[in-house]
């Protein structure tokens, strides 16, 4: 059964959020003090009796049920914060989740990469030792062609015809040379053939166990992206779960309030309308009327109800500026062309959305599980087809695209539009996570994460960015 904040503050609970594998639960975490409870018992019937009793409205509420309202607001707020600390520590996993995954699916490409390369490396090695062998099959037969004829004929034939018709002793022994040196011949083929049909079987061998050992990296760099994946979904849902109780408490918070302010303002017009009578009372019978009207005025300006009080905020807004800059410049100036080029095929993206292991040089494609059905563009997906309408092979992965190009390094401060530009968790290129395409004048265009979309954002500096680099044709 769904339970509310409400229901939980009624049993005296802070509550927090679990994403299990039965769905979304709120758990107990610790009792709440009685004077809460009473408070927010005395708020809520007071707003249940302004609301059924219309005469009550211009009652003057006691002192202690404004306590009580205030008490109200305060245990709400606290929810508040309590939630958003959670959510924030939600989000940050989620991020670190979404990091991990991101590494790991460069690992499980890199290695699909391998594979296929190890596999028709092994073809190539395969048809080689094939045709080696079939070669060696063809000079056995000439040979044996050759021995079957001579033993025939009693001589070297079909040169036998050839000693016969020798005109002279000299030119039968140049024939007799020649026929000997043909049969030799045959000889180092077939010895030749024999190396080479050696050499392309132990070829096809070793290509053989290199493709096994590729497909056992793949399966392992599959498994571990399993893993990223299923820690990333559960970081999601939990990220999304707390967002939706904070949603809540903030709706419980907000209501609260609201009724602290009713009762202070029915406090102060009750007052106000204590003071007016009085003074009325006072008040001579004819002659002089209102001269102390001025009195009777709400100070509506002096409300005592803390108004700047803030909803406490779990989670920043991303944009961090300073921290590490990055390496310094060594890459020479940007190809105008060829980045107007690359910027403009990006753009043309916008809007599409994100889809992990989505999208390569050719356009949008179909992700993997869970976004196997979203067809669209990751971080390194959307690089490499903006750099490939550009002519310019950028790599697959993020941080591949950094050690490509390497040498090519940009400073924080130096920056230019067609720059790459890196985030990592770790201080080896091998932890970069994401990546984007700086656009000029603080603006970057990215393929941010799942449930977005490919868009225009400013660019961050902090911890985690790890530098920028120049791709060159």
């Amino acid at each position: 059964m769904a339970t509310s904040p409400r229901d939980v503050a009624a049993r005296g609970e802070v509550g927090f959020v679990d994403s299990g594998a039965g769905g979304r639960h709120i758990h107990a975490r610790g009792p709440v003090p009685r004077w809460v409870l009473r408070a927010v018992g005395a708020a809520i019937a007071t707003l249940v009796a302004a609301v059924a009793v219309p005469g009550m409205a211009a009652a003057a509420p006691t002192g202690a049920e404004v306590v009580d309202a205030r008490a109200a607001r305060d245990a709400a707020a606290a929810q508040v914060g309590a939630i958003g600390a959670q959510l924030a520590q939600a989000e940050a996993a989620s991020a670190a989740a979404h990091q991990t995954a991101q590494i790991a699916l460069q690992e499980y490409e890199e290695r699909q990469a391998g594979l296929q390369t190890a596999r028709a490396e092994a073809d190539v090695a395969a048809a080689a030792a094939t045709q080696a062998e079939a070669d060696l099959a063809g000079g056995r037969a000439e040979v044996a062609a050759f021995a079957r004829s001579s033993y025939m004929q009693g001589s070297t034939a079909p040169g036998a015809a050839a000693l016969v018709s020798a005109h002279g002793p000299a030119q039968l022994i140049e024939r007799a040379a020649l026929l000997e040196a043909a049969g030799r011949h045959r000889v180092d083929v077939v010895d030749r053939l024999t190396v080479l049909e050696q050499q392309a079987a132990a070829a096809a061998a070793a290509a053989t166990a290199a493709v096994e050992a590729a497909a056992a990296l793949e399966a392992e760099a599959a498994g571990a992206l399993a893993q990223a994946r299923e820690q990333e979904l559960a970081a999601r849902a939990q990220a999304a779960d707390l967002a939706v109780q904070r949603g809540a408490w903030e709706a419980e918070l907000a209501a609260a309030q609201q009724t602290l302010y009713g009762l202070e303002g029915a406090q102060r017009a009750a007052a106000a309308a204590a003071a007016a009578a009085a003074a009325a009372a006072s008040r001579p019978p004819a002659g002089r009327s209102g001269s102390s009207a001025g009195a009777t005025n709400s100070p509506a300006g002096t409300s005592s109800s803390p108004a700047g009080t803030s909803t406490p905020r779990g989670a920043s807004s991303g944009s961090v500026a300073g921290g590490s800059a990055g390496p310094g410049t060594t890459a020479g100036a940007p190809s105008g062309s060829a980045v107007q080029t690359a910027i403009a095929a990006a753009q043309s993206q916008r809007g599409l959305p994100y889809s992990w292991g989505g999208g390569g040089s050719s356009g949008p494609t179909a992700g993997l599980d869970p976004d196997q059905h979203i067809v669209g563009f990751d971080c390194s997906g959307l690089t490499e087809y903006a750099y490939a309408r550009a002519g310019i092979a950028i790599g697959g992965t993020s941080r591949d695209q950094y050690w490509r190009f390497r040498g090519a390094t940009v400073a924080a401060d130096r920056l230019q539009p067609g720059d790459l530009v890196f985030w990592a968790s770790g201080p080896e290129y091998t932890s970069i996570y994401h990546v984007a395409l700086y656009l000029g004048g603080g603006q970057m265009i990215e393929a941010p994460q799942s449930g977005d979309l490919v868009k225009v954002s400013s660019m961050r500096f902090g911890a985690d960015y790890f530098g920028a680099v120049r791709p060159t044709g």
